[in-house]
């Protein structure tokens, strides 16, 4: 009996073996057919979802490059044109406007900026504990002390145009770069790369050379009340940069645009207390808008969306944007004063701005691999 069921069960094995084999056999003849139908149809019609999907992907792509390359030019003509708009609305070497004036415009500019920014956010959001204006006052009481240091750095960025033309500012500015990263190593206690030392070291070299003067007797072309003007507004600008950032990120959460406003009303009133101290007098007499042109409204719309633009940069583009934009900047606005001031573009200051940009770059690498 066991004998005869062992071959019957073997021969019942056998066939469902074959019974499965050549089901996987139809279905895999079924696959293959299937495969060829959408190949074909792959080939004969470039609409198939497939190539959807691939133009989507493209177009994606494509969009992003475009609001990049839009926020790149956007920053590289502010930052260019910030220290010509600043040089060219002088006349006969004096501001015929009040520069106090001018600056408590900027300010409120940026603060209008901010609240239309929220308005924009509560109607889509609605307004919760993060985007909500009403605070505290341990909230608020933190931003005097950067409005106070931007007042007076800003203030300073009208003064030294006294000192250097609009190109040497755009190498000089740079030195903020030296003050802030030795301040985020003071105060926050970030260290810093080897490489970025490095940097800090070619940015001083950059700055040393650019500003050679092969053709007179006195080696610089900044004089030393220039040079000095420009470290302070270099440490203020780090020290306000810092503080801020300090401020930020004590509450991540709050809306960037709330604690921008509070520090711009800042802004408002110090620029405000400005005013009634040095040009009380000819406001009142000459008025609010005595002296100015269409060019210095143009200076304080650019010094308005300097800010935007690089807010944008940090939102939707990268650091190295940021990086060329500067370069190019700063052979921009030489390339333009000498059209519109009779800059000479030397060599001196060609070689200058390059180390000048390498640093930059430099830096901005070192920061990466920290």
């Amino acid at each position: 009996m066991r004998d005869i069921a062992l071959p019957n069960s073997t021969i019942r094995v056998s066939e469902e073996q074959k019974m499965d084999y050549r089901r996987i056999k139809d279905q895999d003849k079924d696959r293959t057919i299937a495969d060829d139908v959408e190949s074909l149809r792959g080939k004969s019609h470039s609409g198939s979802p497939s190539s959807v999907a691939g133009f989507g992907g493209n177009s994606n792509e494509l969009s992003k490059w475009k609001l990049k390359s839009v926020v790149t030019l956007a920053l590289t003509l502010l930052t260019s044109s910030q220290a010509i708009l600043i040089v060219w609305s002088k006349r006969a070497g004096k501001y015929e406007y009040s520069v106090t004036t001018a600056n408590f415009l900027v300010e409120a500019l940026k603060c209008a900026l901010s609240l239309a920014a929220l308005v924009r956010i509560w109607k889509s959001e609605g307004v919760t504990e993060d985007n909500r204006l009403t605070t505290t006052f341990d909230e608020v009481s933190v931003y005097p002390i950067p409005a106070a240091l931007y007042l007076i750095k800003n203030l300073l960025q009208y003064y030294i145009f006294a000192y250097v033309d609009a190109p040497g500012y755009q190498i000089l500015k740079n030195l903020n770069i030296i003050s802030t990263g030795v301040l985020y190593r003071i105060i926050l206690k970030r260290k810093l790369s080897e490489i970025q030392w490095a940097a800090f070291i070619l940015l001083c070299a950059g700055c040393t050379t650019a500003q050679l003067n092969s053709n007179s007797d006195q080696v610089m072309q900044t004089p030393l009340q220039g040079w000095l003007m420009a470290i302070i507004m270099a440490l203020l600008s780090g020290f306000a940069g810092v503080y801020t950032e300090a401020i930020v990120k004590k509450q991540p959460s709050r809306n960037i645009n709330v604690q921008n406003f509070w520090l711009y009303v800042f802004g408002m009133a110090f620029n405000a207390v400005a005013i009634l101290v040095q040009d009380f007098d000819a406001v009142v007499n000459k008025g609010f808008f005595h002296g100015y042109s269409l060019i210095t409204a143009l200076m304080i719309l650019n010094h308005a969306l300097s800010g935007i633009a690089v807010s944008m940069v940090m939102k939707y583009a990268d650091n190295i944007v940021k990086v060329y934009s500067t370069s190019v900047a700063m052979l921009l606005t030489a390339v333009v004063s000498v059209f519109l001031f009779g800059f000479h573009l030397s060599l001196a200051f060609f070689l200058g701005s390059t180390v000048v940009s390498v640093s930059v770059y430099l830096h901005s690498i070192g920061k990466l691999q920290r």
